[in-house]
């Protein structure tokens, strides 16, 4: 239980490695020319890859539970992970509007990251500017990528992975311009859908589009470590896709989110908004917290409208997906 105790701003570039310049000059942007142990992820890998050697020699079964906190803003990921990107050919995202039909209340302020740009016109990012920030989230996600690999590596050294079960996720998505929005805090597929990827000795590998949940974790790490499942458990174990990656199960994965998108002070929301991701819908319903009195409602259709741009909650030919959108939304939150 060690760097679990800061904040994302406080990623700062360690002391003795302020002697390289900063060459970028955007907010919410670093790029320093130091080596990856100079932020907070490259000691994370450190700290891990030295519990590995530790535990090498021991019979007991361990856990240990690893959280970077990258690719998070601020990017501040070393020189040369920017340095794999060519920056000329890296656009603003392709849909900078909200969504055609979609209620307001879907949006934010995208203050975690336009605050940083208050003084800019219309408290937005330039052109350039988005287009740094993006480029700064992909050195970031390919500098965490680089250190869990030396995890992985260290695994395969000493000869460790051939029993040990892996399991890699994410907390949320990220916006990057998409709809006008930065950072989190919607219920739209870039901020609700995470990455997870399970490696579990003498599984198959394969990739699966059947929806999960976080809440899927505990259940499927008990069952592949053999141990027991607590009745109350809301998720589902995920060990019959990894015995079979080609399988597809019928179910939905939930995910909700305030208004005001920050609550302040214990005080409870104005708005709560809560989705339902089916294999080919997402359909997300604001609603007052007090009452329940339905504020909004979207509806995206992901087999002709990945991108999330078009509400056709109010279309009729939508009627049968809708309906069956809200009762799984019932089912899970009630009325």
């Amino acid at each position: 239980a060690v760097m679990h105790y800061a904040r994302h701003s406080d990623d700062r570039v360690q002391a003795d490695s302020k002697t390289s310049p900063d060459l970028i000059k955007v907010p919410k942007c670093e790029m320093r020319d130091v080596e990856d142990s100079a932020y907070f992820d490259g000691r994370i890998a450190d700290r891990t890859i030295a519990a590995l050697e530790r535990l090498r020699n021991s019979d007991d079964p361990f856990f240990l539970a690893v959280g970077f906190w990258k690719p998070h803003a601020q990017f501040n990921a070393p020189k040369k992970y920017w340095d794999m990107y060519d920056r000329t050919k890296i656009r603003p995202a392709n849909n900078p509007s909200p969504p055609r039909n979609g209620p307001e209340i879907a949006l934010h302020n995208s203050q975690e990251i336009r605050r940083a740009f208050s003084d800019r016109p219309g408290g937005r990012p330039a052109d350039e500017e988005a287009v740094a920030l993006r480029h700064g989230y992909y050195a970031a996600t390919t500098y965490v990528d680089a250190q869990i690999g030396r995890v992985i590596d260290t695994l395969d050294r000493l000869q460790m992975a051939e029993n040990t079960v892996i399991a890699f996720w994410s907390d949320h998505g990220f916006h990057l311009g998409e709809h006008g929005l930065w950072a989190k805090t919607s219920n739209f597929e870039l901020d609700a859908h995470v990455p997870m990827i399970i490696v579990a000795p003498g599984h198959a590998s394969g990739s699966n589009a059947t929806p999960v949940e976080l809440l899927d974790l505990y259940p499927t790490l008990a069952e592949l470590c053999g141990l027991s499942v607590p009745d109350h458990l809301e998720g589902q174990s995920l060990v019959p896709l990894l015995r079979n990656p080609s399988a597809l199960i019928d179910r939905a994965a939930f995910t909700q989110h305030p208004r005001p998108a920050y609550l302040v002070g214990g005080k409870p929301p104005e708005i709560m908004g809560r989705s339902v991701r089916t294999s080919r819908y997402r359909y997300t319903e604001w609603r007052q917290f007090e009452t329940n009195e339905l504020v909004a409602a979207e509806l995206y259709d992901h087999q002709v409208d990945s991108a999330e741009n078009h509400n056709v909650a109010d279309d009729p030919k939508n009627e049968l997906a809708r309906t069956a959108a809200q009762r799984l939304l019932a089912q899970t939150f009630g009325r």
